[in-house]
């Protein structure tokens, strides 16, 4: 086997995915088509430094990629799980308890408004059940993830990729909750579950 053969680890989203010339949203480039097998070569906070089978190498929104696996599932073997949504589970269950908390402090009269808002601040919650289907706020890696009972695959990325903070500049600030990528109208039933979904779109860089 050629040991310069091009391996692949992702592939770029179903929709396609917008592309930089640097991790720097004011530097757009040419997007990548959609499942485009690419090669991750580095990573800064959500951008994704990727290497394509043609040698033309670019930054894009990490969070979007589709992670492809080292080894193939054995034969006969029931498909491997995304993963858990357990602990995004419990993770909303004790921000939503911190936020209760912090709202009976208030209404008894323990902290001020203004303590309220500065305890509160950075505190992100996001939860829907319908039925079997889930849609829950991963805030550890700011998107949205679907669950259909048995695992969890992201569902939309919230707002643009971000950097790592510097060690001098602290956490990023906190942004409100992003909603789903797509509209819910009430009475409409239920969402459709990923491969039925309108694919996320990464949207003007």
């Amino acid at each position: 086997m050629d040991e310069f053969a091009f391996r692949p680890t992702h592939v770029a989203a179903p929709d396609g995915m917008a592309t930089w010339a640097a991790p720097d949203p004011s530097q757009p480039s040419t997007p990548l088509d959609p499942l485009l097998p690419v090669r991750l070569i580095d990573r800064r906070g959500d951008w994704a430094y990727v290497l394509c089978s043609n040698g033309w190498s670019t930054w894009v929104d990490g969070r979007l990629l589709v992670a492809l696996p080292d080894i193939p599932p054995t034969a006969g073997a029931p498909p491997a799980r995304t993963a858990d949504p357990r602990p995004a589970l419990a993770e909303a269950e004790g921000a939503l308890n911190r936020y209760r908390s912090l709202l009976e402090d208030l209404a008894a009269g323990q902290v001020d408004l203004e303590a309220f808002r500065e305890r509160a601040r950075g505190l992100r919650i996001g939860l829907v059940v319908d039925g079997e289907a889930l849609w829950v706020f991963d805030a550890a890696h700011d998107r949205w993830c679907y669950c259909d009972g048995l695992q969890l695959q992201t569902y939309a990325a919230s707002g643009r990729p971000r950097s790592n903070p510097s060690s001098a500049g602290g956490p990023a600030t906190p942004r409100p909750p992003a909603a789903p990528a797509t509209p819910h109208p009430p009475g409409a039933g239920p969402l459709s579950p990923p491969g039925g979904y309108e694919p996320t779109r990464t949207g003007e860089p």
